[in-house]
């Protein structure tokens, strides 16, 4: 199980929300590149990177920064935010970003999913973000319609290489994973799933770990770590 230390870009600083909310951002590091310095440092061995302004505004907003993070360290990035047709996920995976994640285009164009997949095979991920069932889109501003387990069916045969499966009422208030919707997204879906939202000690990912064999391969952390809630070495030892 790989542990995703979170960086999340608004205005060009690293910056951590409280379930999303825009205005509620606190600033831990004005340099991206070196926050994601010090994850490599600590044995991180990839970087789940947010443009936030990107997610608001439907395009990517803090291309400095992401391109600064990526010429900064050798580990794979899976980047997230604000990319919502085929010419933005070339142009992201062609400066060397790892992994794509797709959100609210996942939901409003499932076909964009399908191509882009056989187009850039293991590269796409799809961020589903929840809120009470339902999938968010626009940078968490508005909720679908849509189930988080109907979504993730529908995309199971394009060849998804993970669902990035946010809690968005446990997002950076350090409450603890959903486990137990967890459960039932996980034994309803068969695509690798990386949970994101609540983690907040090492209890919580010792949790986590026995998840894995549900096809949980992931955990994004960003509070806990920028609180010194978790340790990140110790974090590492626990998920492998």
């Amino acid at each position: 199980m790989i542990l995703f230390p979170a960086i999340d870009i608004k205005g060009g600083d690293c910056v951590r929300l409280i379930r999303g909310k825009r205005e509620s951002a606190t600033v831990f590091n004005t340099d991206p590149a070196n926050q994601a310095s010090f994850f490599k440092r600590m044995g991180c061995s990839w970087i789940h990177l947010v443009d936030l302004d990107g997610a608001y505004f439907g395009k990517i907003k803090n291309a400095k920064s992401i391109e600064a993070v990526r010429k900064e360290v050798d580990i794979p990035i899976q980047l997230g935010g604000g990319i919502r047709d085929l010419k933005s996920i070339e142009l992201w995976l062609s400066k060397g970003l790892n992994r794509v994640i797709l959100g609210t285009a996942a939901l409003e164009d499932s076909s964009l999913v399908e191509k882009s997949c056989k187009l850039f095979p293991n590269s796409i991920a799809v961020g589903i973000d929840v809120r009470d069932g339902y999938v968010c889109t626009e940078g968490w501003e508005k909720t679908s319609k849509t189930q988080a387990t109907d979504l993730a069916k529908k995309l199971e045969d394009f060849g998804v290489t993970a669902i990035i499966y946010t809690d968005i009422n446990r997002d950076g208030v350090l409450s603890g994973p959903n486990t137990e919707k967890l459960d039932i997204f996980a034994n309803e879906i068969n695509i690798p799933i990386i949970l994101s939202g609540g983690v907040s000690s090492h209890k919580d990912l010792k949790l986590l770990k026995g998840y894995e064999s549900l096809g949980v391969s992931g955990v994004v952390v960003g509070r806990a770590i920028y609180d010194k809630k978790i340790n990140i070495k110790e974090a590492i030892a626990i998920l492998e």
